[in-house]
């Protein structure tokens, strides 16, 4: 693995929201490969290239808490969009104080990972952009703590604090082998936006993520789907 990093997040709450539960948010016990994605993007991130994540470990005990959150019933309607830009008069707006109602959601407690991860370069690519400049560009916003913006563990709500690791790696407290269960790993964009999963198992707190490669090919865990 060529220009990898490895990046300690944290924060009080996180919510990975299960797919599966449609009614009430329930999250998954650690957070996803597409959520590191998310929080590596909001570092640094340009066209002309794509994060991979290649390991996430899970520093402190899994613990849950029930809350209930204060989320806004509906969307605007696509429909709308499409006919305002096509210049017809709809409405737009959302008022929040006037369509929210609340849910219960299972969020983990005091979560902590590290994401290691590497880049590469997309067919976006410029003449001026090569991996040691981006390498450098990323670790120096990780090292002073900037980002585009600020990034979260699951939920907007629930804000990452972030810092590069250079030395020793954080310990885990977990030891041995436990199976996670069947996890998101991604959204393949290049295959009309089609879920992807892995069989997540956890080795004395390290989660293997597979590799994905876009528009539907295989991905290079046997247990994968």
């Amino acid at each position: 693995m060529g220009y990898g990093v490895a990046v300690k997040v944290w924060g009080d709450y996180a919510c990975f929201t299960r797919p599966e539960m449609k009614a009430e948010r329930v999250s998954y016990d650690v957070m996803t490969p597409s959520a590191a994605r998310g929080v590596l993007e909001a570092i640094h991130w340009k066209p002309a290239l794509r994060w991979v994540v290649d390991r996430i470990h899970v520093l402190n005990e899994i613990r849950f808490d029930n809350i209930r959150r204060n989320e806004v019933a509906s969307k605007i309607p696509a429909r709308n969009v499409e006919s305002a830009m096509k210049g017809k008069e709809v409405e737009l707006c959302q008022y929040a104080s006037e369509d929210r109602q609340q849910r219960a959601a299972l969020v983990l407690r005091d979560p902590a990972y590290v994401i290691e991860a590497h880049f590469a370069l997309t067919d976006q690519v410029g003449p001026t952009d090569t991996p040691e400049k981006h390498y450098n560009i990323a670790v120096r916003r990780m090292r002073q703590g900037q980002c585009y913006h600020r990034p979260y563990l699951g939920c907007r709500e629930f804000p990452a604090q972030f810092e590069l690791v250079e030395g020793e790696m954080p310990t885990s407290c977990h030891r041995g082998e436990r199976d996670l269960g069947w996890m998101l790993l991604d959204i393949d964009y290049a295959d009309n936006m089609t879920p992807r999963f892995f069989r997540a198992v956890m080795h004395d707190g390290v989660i293997d993520v597979p590799a994905m490669p876009e528009g539907g090919g295989r991905l290079d865990s046997a247990e994968s789907v």
